[in-house]
């Protein structure tokens, strides 16, 4: 197939198109390169259309086969910056996509949700694709507003499948310091603090990126009518850990360090354990090959090679909201994070 990969140069998107691309599928990317001097190293360049997913165009989705849309504000922090300019790009644009897609003939549709649109489940049982939504910020709302308005678009022409990812982890050219197991394992390795910012208590399943990509490519070669206008956890279910427990498995791996939690933090309301037995159902090709122990191994391992420093690790380099404030100080991006001069030079990818 030739498909079309919206936010190619982020964290999932630098892993995500090598993987289709060795599963013989002809990638394209698009992507606004926001975080363009982010970059750490091994990216594979492929095809790509310099552009924000707000200004895509019909003609720019010409010969395509399918849509892996991976393009949004990508976590909570950013999100809250501005949740008007979260709804307009993660919800809005996604929707509009999902529309042109149609228009242009182009049969399926893979958006990549989040777990976080479970939020506050109030329940220690598996949460299924059935379990209500009760999302607490502006980027888990709008995974839950896409779903709701690319899903009345489905018809005998048009398939959307709805891939809703557990938290993130792993080593990705665009490396992340934002998510929870690259925070903590990067903290310990810098500092020799393991540094949880709530209680610890709350739940969270996990998933490798690299099982992530896998994942789109099993649901993108799926007969039809296993994946047709469907949600599906990805993840496994013994992949649900407490924070507190992250934190002991990071220790562990970090000879030296202890587990030291922030000042002020209290209880997280974002608490859900999810359950993933329908993927594993649906799309048997599709089994995680990563547990969270070697992702730690990983973490540690990329950590200690790359020789990070703290102010490194908490820097404008992995840390999206600090990179998306200096670009705004610097000018390069205007009040509702479009770059002012696209395309980005390729030396800053």
């Amino acid at each position: 197939m030739r498909v079309l990969l919206t936010g190619h140069d982020g964290y999932i998107g630098t892993v995500m198109s090598p993987v289709l691309a060795a599963a013989g599928h002809e990638v394209v990317g698009l992507d606004s390169f926001l975080f363009g001097g982010c970059g750490f190293g091994g990216n594979v360049e492929i095809p790509s259309m310099p552009m924000d997913v707000r200004d895509v165009q019909l003609p720019a989705l010409k010969g395509l086969d399918a849509i892996v849309h991976l393009a949004a504000i990508c976590n909570d922090p950013v999100g809250n910056l501005d949740p008007s300019c979260t709804y307009a790009i993660n919800h809005e644009a996604s929707v509009r996509l999902a529309e042109l897609a149609k228009e242009a003939g182009i049969q399926r549709f893979l958006f990549s949700s989040s777990c976080s649109l479970y939020g506050a489940s109030n329940t220690d049982e598996l949460l299924t694709e059935e379990a209500a939504f009760n999302p607490v910020t502006p980027y888990g709302m709008s995974k839950v507003l896409v779903e709701r308005d690319v899903a009345r678009l489905a018809d005998d022409t048009f398939s959307p499948v709805f891939l809703r990812n557990a938290t993130a982890y792993g080593v990705s050219p665009r490396l992340r310091a934002d998510v929870v197991l690259n925070n903590l394992a990067g903290y310990a390795c810098t500092t020799g603090e393991v540094l949880i910012h709530s209680d610890g208590s709350p739940w969270r399943p996990l998933v490798h990126v690299e099982d992530i990509a896998r994942a789109f490519v099993a649901a993108l070669e799926a007969p039809r009518e296993a994946v047709h206008n469907q949600a599906f956890n990805v993840g496994a279910d013994e992949e649900n850990y407490r924070i507190r427990d992250l934190a002991e498995i990071v220790m562990e791996a970090v000879p030296g360090s202890s587990v030291t939690f922030a000042p002020g933090g209290g209880p997280d309301i974002r608490d859900y354990r999810v359950g993933f037995d329908k993927i594993r159902r649906a799309l048997p090709s599709f089994t995680p090959r990563w547990t969270v122990r070697e992702g730690v191994a990983e973490l540690v391992a990329m950590y200690r090679d790359a020789g990070i420093t703290r102010e490194e690790f908490l820097g404008p380099r992995f840390v999206r909201l600090e990179r998306i404030r200096e670009r705004l100080s610097e000018g390069s991006i205007d009040a509702v994070l479009r770059p002012v001069d696209l395309p980005i030079a390729a030396s800053d990818r």
